[in-house]
């Protein structure tokens, strides 16, 4: 896996095997920043990553512009290998790697962020509570982006925070937002 563009580009973020990761292709993740980058500029942005699996997306974001990613994943390994990935990127004073569930994360006090990139497992039974509780809770600031990555199988635009779908492959992200799209 590799970093596609930005201050980082083309560094690689290596996976060990036997790793518990989905990483998101780089097809999908140029597509995710390229759309969030038509509308807006990363720079001085804050990034939450729940269910950040490498931190893929939350080193992207960095590389890209934005000032700091906490990022959200309840296996050990996985906040391990994010934590040596920053140190060797010589990001670590930006990213906050915090081991936890998800779901007990979102219960807490929140602070609002321009962009949350969500990447759960597609058989993860609780999406749209994870959906509810960002919202619910303002996790996002009031232009900020909920991103959803899901299978072809969920479906989430009768929900009404959802701004848009786009399908990359077997890979759908949904686009959830407080402000419509037609507002700005």
């Amino acid at each position: 896996m590799r970093i596609i563009t930005g201050k980082l580009k083309g560094r690689r973020i290596s996976i060990p095997d036997g790793l518990d990761v989905r990483p998101t292709t780089d097809r999908t993740k140029e597509s995710i920043f390229n759309l969030i980058e038509a509308r807006y500029y990363l720079d001085g942005t804050s990034i939450l990553d729940l269910f950040a699996g490498s931190g893929n997306l939350g080193f992207e974001a960095l590389s890209r512009g934005s000032d700091h990613v906490t990022a959200i994943e309840h296996d050990a390994g996985n906040t391990k290998l994010i934590e040596k990935t920053a140190a060797e990127l010589g990001v670590e004073d930006q990213m906050r790697v915090v081991c936890a569930d998800v779901q007990h994360y979102l219960s807490g006090p929140a602070t609002p962020h321009h962009f949350i990139f969500c990447d759960p497992p597609y058989d993860y039974p609780s999406m749209e509570e994870v959906v509810d509780k960002v919202f619910a809770k303002d996790w996002l600031t009031e232009e900020g982006w909920l991103l959803l990555e899901h299978d072809k199988y969920k479906d989430f635009s009768d929900h009404e925070f959802w701004a848009e779908s786009r399908a990359y492959g077997r890979t759908i992200v949904s686009i959830f937002r407080r402000q419509p799209v037609d507002s700005e």
